[in-house]
């Protein structure tokens, strides 16, 4: 092999491992922010009455 094919197959690898990077750090931004969400809410529901009871809930679903 000569440098010239070394060196596309070297760019060519870095550009898939960024691509999994950007990926990986997108997902974790996901995360970071439903786990924002769900601790901004938290208080908000809690305070929420009930819509349904557990008794609604198994009447509309068949639970054994």
């Amino acid at each position: 092999m000569t440098i010239e094919v070394d060196l596309k197959e070297i760019k060519f690898l870095l550009s898939e491992v960024n691509k999994k990077l950007d990926s990986l750090l997108e997902e974790k931004d996901t995360q970071a922010i439903m786990i924002l969400s769900e601790e901004s809410l938290k208080d908000f529901l809690e305070n929420e009455p009930d819509i349904y009871t557990i008794k609604d809930v198994k009447g509309k679903v068949n639970c054994n």
